[in-house]
């Protein structure tokens, strides 16, 4: 066998480490920040969402909902079905800065679990509709959603960025 110089190695190194650096650059432009307004983002949404059975809620109803206070986040975009025996709901958020990330995510889990509570009893399609909840991080952007129609709502979250 002959022997390999210490170049290859510091070539293999090289080669390694630039490997990497591609494939963190990757992650990042996939799973990174939007440069799109938040504006942009919800009208896409918006566009998608089924208003026959959804509708646009104010900060009160955002509050009242998830616990949390719409004017501590760059945006919030909110829809809830009007029905009662409904749990179909779309929500977009944009924080202000990312350790609210995790103070959204908690109330969105809180939030899926109370109502799961609320509908097992009586309508349980609407608690297998909450166990199917969708949710999305990308960057500053938070989706979710509770819908038959989650995933096309999801897919417009997503093309929009």
């Amino acid at each position: 066998m002959k022997h390999v110089g210490p170049y290859v190695f510091t070539v293999a190194k090289y080669v390694v480490l630039m490997l990497t650096a591609g494939y963190i650059a990757l992650l990042l432009l996939f799973a990174g920040v939007s440069r799109k307004s938040f504006d942009e983002v919800s009208a896409a949404v918006s566009s998608a969402v089924d208003t026959n059975n959804l509708s646009g809620q104010d900060s009160q109803a955002f509050k009242r909902n998830f616990g949390l206070n719409s004017s501590e986040y760059s945006g919030v975009l909110y829809y809830a079905s009007a029905s009662g025996i409904s749990a179909e709901e779309v929500l977009l958020i944009q924080v202000a800065d990312s350790s609210q990330i995790s103070q959204v995510t908690d109330a969105l889990e809180e939030h899926v679990e109370s109502r799961q509570q609320i509908f097992e009893g009586y309508a349980p399609e609407q608690a297998r509709l909450l166990e199917s909840a969708r949710q999305s991080v990308r960057g500053s952007y938070i989706f979710f959603a509770v819908s038959e129609n989650a995933d096309r709502y999801m897919e417009a979250f997503a093309g929009s960025l």
